[in-house]
């Protein structure tokens, strides 16, 4: 096809070739924008698909936000202001789209759509822009900074971001070119349109990696050691000296932003949650081993979700005075009811059994009674049940000893008394038991009055009878006139015999 002088075979020949070259570059042309076209179709799917997934994030994350609102609040707050940017850009988008096909009849009839007037005179306007174009690079600058701005510059996906919806001048063979005209200046119609799918595509990719961060930065928070705090879960909640402690240290998730929908122990609602945990504060309970029952309810998805809360602990009695003893000293009397309080430390007073000659059990706590019989002393023996099941064993001797001899008393004054005959005559004679720990009541029973120059004067009963009167008036001042031989016994107790009083002397006033 060289310039010359051709023979007019070779002019037909060469006419022929540039034909048929024509033909294949047309054919080409055609496939091209068919591939364009298919290309288009695919991008659409994805996008559908890509919309519908990141929708599902997003309201997941609302739903979480609602159940747990101190942690999942600024991501949501951030995802929606993510998705709203999203959405105008990808319906402007959009529009740009519909407003290039609308004169298209067959919007699949691809091998058509090679026009480049109807973006150039969109976009373009001589070597300037028109105000559609100006408005579409605006458009481009504003979601990219807007989503940036939302996710901070030293986000790991802003560089991404940048890269992805670069508007800056692009490098040709002959030098810079703005980005507009290098994209889309001159290019068939089809192209232009899968070319703005392709940007709906990476906004619905920036969508799904800024709700992945989000989400999965929280899940790394979660699940960072940093979170973890040691718990020690003992066996039981008391142990015995010589026992094996016996538990296990687990790791557990502490997050101060877990707030549970409810909280209920023990048939009660806990109201104060504290950094994650519910604060209790109830009545101990009596002694002896108390159950804590109950659960934990969060929201998850819209649905309750129970954590059972499954535990125990001791109440043991409250020390409320030291423990003295004297060793030689340990002693219960005879014919009066001895008051005992009879306990093993740590064991519930329901697991405590003890047992003697004498002893029973009274009302309260640990409370017994100690009723010694014959004999000089009395074993008592305690057994306890523990925790574990194992049984612990003790026991006491006590010495038992009689109720010591009471002293006489004249109108209730014992030793030596002075008085008027005339009120000795109408006195009354008494016993009582100076110092002795339990409060006893002796009835007399009788006595023996000597006046001095006469006969002794046996009385039955506590008063004066005749013949101790005349006696009595036969005395002169200055005589001690003795009682003595006073017998008495204890009121409720009349079996027991209770050692004679001492005497009384009385000088005659």
């Amino acid at each position: 096809m060289a310039s010359g002088n051709l023979s007019p075979r070779q002019k037909m020949i060469n006419l022929m070739y540039l034909i048929f070259i024509a033909m294949i570059a047309m054919q080409m042309s055609k496939e091209v924008l068919s591939a364009f076209g298919y290309m288009n179709e695919k991008l659409t799917d994805n996008n559908i698909t890509a919309s519908a997934k990141n929708s599902a994030t997003l309201d997941n994350l609302a739903t979480k936000a609602q159940e747990q609102p101190e942690k999942y609040n600024s991501l949501y707050s951030t995802a929606k202001k993510v998705d709203e940017l999203s959405k105008n850009f990808n319906d402007y988008l959009e529009t740009k789209k519909n407003l290039f096909l609308k004169d298209q009849e067959d919007v699949k009839d691809y091998e058509s759509m090679d026009k480049i007037d109807i973006v150039n005179e969109h976009f373009f306007k001589g070597d300037s822009f028109t105000p559609e174009g100006q408005e579409f690079i605006d458009n481009v600058n504003n979601y990219r900074n807007g989503i940036i701005s939302l996710i901070g510059e030293k986000n790991a996906l802003s560089a991404n971001i940048n890269k992805r919806f670069d508007t800056s001048d692009q490098d040709t063979e002959d030098g810079k070119q703005a980005w507009l005209k290098n994209r889309y200046e001159g290019f068939p119609l089809i192209s232009t349109v899968t070319n703005l799918t392709s940007m709906q595509t990476d906004i619905k990719t920036t969508q799904s990696e800024i709700f992945g961060t989000l989400l999965g930065g929280q899940l790394e928070s979660d699940v960072s050691m940093s979170n973890y705090k040691t718990i020690l879960i003992p066996e039981k909640s008391a142990f015995f000296q010589g026992e094996n402690f016996k538990g296990k240290i687990v790791l557990g998730r502490y997050d101060s932003s877990l707030k549970p929908e409810k909280v209920v122990v023990n048939g009660n609602e806990i109201k104060s949650i504290q950094d994650g945990g519910a604060i209790l504060d109830f009545p101990a309970g009596a002694v002896g081993e108390r159950e804590i029952k109950g659960k934990f309810i969060f929201m998850e998805n819209g649905a309750p979700v129970e954590i059972p809360i499954e535990s125990s602990y001791a109440v043991i009695p409250k020390p409320n005075s030291a423990v003295i003893s004297a060793d030689k000293m340990n002693v219960v009397y005879r014919g009066v009811a001895n008051p005992m309080t009879i306990s093993i430390p740590g064991v519930p007073d329901n697991l405590v059994s003890a047992s003697g000659a004498g002893l029973s059990k009274a009302g309260g706590i640990g409370k017994y009674i100690m009723t010694p019989g014959t004999g000089s002393d009395v074993k008592i023996s305690v057994t306890g049940k523990l925790s574990d099941g194992t049984s612990v064993s003790s026991s006491q001797s006590f010495r038992i000893k009689d109720i010591p001899s009471p002293n006489g008393t004249i109108r209730k004054q014992s030793g030596y008394v002075k008085m008027p005959s005339s009120s000795l005559e109408n006195s009354t004679v008494g016993a009582e038991l100076p110092d002795f720990d339990f409060d006893l009541s002796l009835n007399i029973t009788g006595f023996t009055l000597k006046v001095p120059g006469q006969g002794a004067v046996v009385v039955r009963g506590s008063k004066m009878d005749s013949a101790a009167q005349k006696a009595i008036a036969k005395a002169r001042r200055g005589d001690v006139v003795i009682i003595f031989d006073i017998k008495s016994t204890l009121v409720g107790n009349s079996n027991y015999r209770i050692k004679d009083a001492s005497a009384v002397s009385i000088e005659i006033q």
